[in-house]
């Protein structure tokens, strides 16, 4: 009896030997089939078995191969965490940069630079090893806000910050304006030009703001000039006017010579830049409404310049998934550029109704 149940489990632990290392257990099937499929999974397969050979060449190949993937999913993810348009209406400047008694447009500024350069990033300089380098709607946003607000710094040194034009200009307004000019794309080193490092874009911006906030200080004190009279107004919001006038000047250059383009490259370029000049000067305005509030009552000014923000805040406000550059009278392809134009003009129209206003 001992015996016959020794022969039964013997027997037992042959088939199971036989079923755990039979010929048919996959691996000659799936081989056959690599072979059956014009021989790709087998290629697949002998790349993978190769790389997994001990050795010093597999183990840089397998470390040139993780290299290459990672690269590749470096810039798209990075570019993902980066990206950021940020055309937020409702931003308001920091206690950190208001001064009670001080400049609330020159508060905006401020809040702008620090918001775009020490919190967003700055990217429209980014060198070839950050992600930020293949992006171009945000470059360009930021950009065209430095461009508005350079442009109100140099009405701040001409006319806000000096009680008559025969007076001194402030010092830190003066700075403030120059460095605000310095273009966005510079970088601490750029080999095509120089083999020394430079002054960086985010540095000079960064110098610019604390000019500013060192203004409104003084301002806040007594100590500096902030002259809130309707023809101080009247002249910043001409310039404004006439620097609005020159971006529909190229958008219309740009219609012409491109609209009805299936690809074009260059439109979003445009429409983004365009949005953030118009959002930088929506903020300023904002600040401006709040310095002049005595002014715009005095003159009754108050629904067309509500009117007037309105227009700069609809601007401002177009973000589409992909700008177009259709033909104007498209039936399906529509046109972004032409859109933002119409607000554009619109609201350059309003600033200068109240420039009218302001000259009786």
């Amino acid at each position: 009896m001992a015996s016959f149940r020794e022969t039964l489990s013997n027997a037992r632990e042959w088939l199971r030997h036989r079923w755990m290392y039979r010929r048919g257990d996959g691996t000659q099937d799936a081989a056959a089939a690599g072979k059956g499929s014009s021989g790709f999974g087998a290629r697949i397969g002998g790349l993978v078995g190769g790389l997994n050979r001990p050795g010093m060449g597999n183990l840089l190949k397998r470390i040139l191969i993780a290299l290459v993937i990672l690269v590749l999913l470096y810039y798209p993810i990075g570019m993902l965490v980066v990206h950021k348009v940020d055309d937020d209406i409702d931003f308001a400047p920091s206690a950190a940069d208001t001064a009670e008694g001080g400049s609330m447009a020159v508060a905006y500024a401020a809040g702008l630079v620090d918001r775009e350069v020490n919190q967003n990033n700055w990217t429209a300089n980014d060198p070839f090893f950050q992600p930020g380098v293949m992006l171009d709607n945000m470059p360009n946003f930021q950009q065209g806000i430095m461009s508005a607000l350079a442009r109100f710094g140099f009405e701040l040194t001409d006319q806000l910050g000096r009680t008559r034009g025969s007076s001194e200009a402030d010092p830190d307004l003066q700075r403030a304006a120059g460095l605000l000019q310095y273009p966005g794309n510079v970088w601490i080193w750029n080999p095509s030009v120089s083999l020394a490092p430079r002054a960086s874009s985010e540095s000079q911006y960064r110098d610019a703001r604390e000019r500013l906030l060192a203004y409104n200080a003084r301002l806040a004190k007594g100590n500096a000039n902030y002259d809130i009279r309707a023809d101080n107004l009247l002249a910043t919001i001409e310039r404004f006017a006439a620097d609005i006038g020159s971006s529909s000047a190229l958008i219309d250059r740009h219609l012409n010579e491109e609209a009805g383009s299936f690809f074009d490259a260059e439109a979003d370029d445009i429409f983004y830049f365009t949005k953030g000049k118009l959002y930088g000067y929506y903020m300023v305005l904002q600040g401006l409404g709040t310095d002049f509030e005595p002014i715009i009552k005095e003159r009754n000014l108050q629904k067309p310049w509500n009117e007037m923000m309105e227009s700069f805040r609809k601007a401002a406000l177009l973000d589409p998934w992909v700008v177009m550059n259709g033909d104007p009278d498209a039936q399906f392809q529509p046109n972004h550029l032409a859109t933002q134009g119409f607000y554009l003009l619109r609201a350059r129209t309003q600033l200068r109704e109240i420039s009218n206003i302001l000259l009786k």
